[in-house]
């Protein structure tokens, strides 16, 4: 059965501190929506339980990009078309400017956000993994004022967050110093294009006079969050490339990641497939390493 209509209500305030209000008087009550691109698969399913929108879309305080000489600051607001399009993004931050291609058609890249890949918390969001290696800062805004919460933190369970009812996400902040990393991702999907990942990851890799300086290593949907690879990292930061190094690195995943069974994938084959995939990886860094 589709929705109908008539039973929601939905207000565009016009502005950021205008949402901050409405939301902030009723916390939990009204449900923000940018591109909508995630809201409208429940809507047409007549499965929304939520029944009062407030439009965030198109906010000049959500839209901004700013490049500063340590940061690159994205407002929540940008959508993955302002992302693939960015100079400084695709220069970089490869990882994220890729991510930003895999998702859907051009027609939902121009009107999904940032923002709202983040809050809608699904493991299998293809931003995601790029925003933890990166090691992103989230600015949340709301009418008592702003806090920072380092990204990885931000993520609690299967579509929950650490996002109060009464906040917004303003800004993601990123780090500029991984332009002399290897970037390295991949998708796996049943198609080529406009498919939900099966396993998604996204890494950076450096090596120095033929040891591992530093690894950052991120995959979507093999649990219920978006999971950073800390205990591949740990194992594998300062040994010294060698033979052997990319199946090290793929049994340690195994010990990691707890897939699920569902009706993109089964769970033993998430597990092979994302093993495989820190291993192209390894033997990625391995081959430059070895090229220098």
């Amino acid at each position: 059965m589709r929705s109908d209509p008539r039973e929601y209500e939905l207000v565009v305030p016009g502005s950021l501190r205008a949402v901050l209000a409405l939301v902030g008087r009723e916390p939990g009550a009204w449900l923000p929506i940018a591109g909508g691109t995630d809201v409208m698969v429940p809507y047409a399913a007549g499965k929304l339980a939520a029944r009062k929108l407030v439009s965030i879309w198109n906010l000049p305080e959500l839209r901004a990009m700013e490049v500063l000489p340590g940061e690159v600051r994205i407002g929540a607001g940008c959508t993955f078309t302002d992302l693939r399009r960015h100079e400084i993004i695709a220069r970089e931050f490869p990882l994220l400017a890729t991510a930003a291609a895999w998702i859907g058609g051009i027609a939902n890249q121009n009107r999904a956000t940032l923002g709202g890949n983040i809050v809608n918390a699904s493991p299998a969001a293809d931003s995601l993994p790029a925003l933890l290696v990166y090691g992103a800062t989230l600015v949340l805004v709301s009418s008592n004022g702003e806090r920072e919460l380092p990204y990885g933190h931000f993520h609690q369970g299967y579509k929950q967050h650490a996002l109060e009812p009464f906040e917004l996400i303003r800004t993601i902040r990123l780090p500029r110093r991984y332009l002399d990393h290897l970037s390295f991702a991949r998708k796996i999907g049943a198609r080529k294009a406009q498919a939900i990942s099966k396993v998604c990851i996204a890494a950076l890799g450096k090596v120095t006079n033929g040891v591992v300086e530093d690894l950052r290593i991120a995959l979507g949907s093999v649990a219920p969050v978006p999971l950073r690879l800390t205990e591949t990292e740990r194992e594998l930061i300062g040994k010294r490339i060698a033979p052997g190094l990319a199946s090290l690195a793929a049994q340690t995943v195994a010990q990691q990641i707890r897939p699920i069974d569902d009706i993109r994938s089964e769970a033993n084959y998430r597990a092979a497939v994302a093993a495989n995939l820190v291993a192209e990886f390894v033997e990625s860094l391995c081959v430059r390493a070895a090229g220098r």
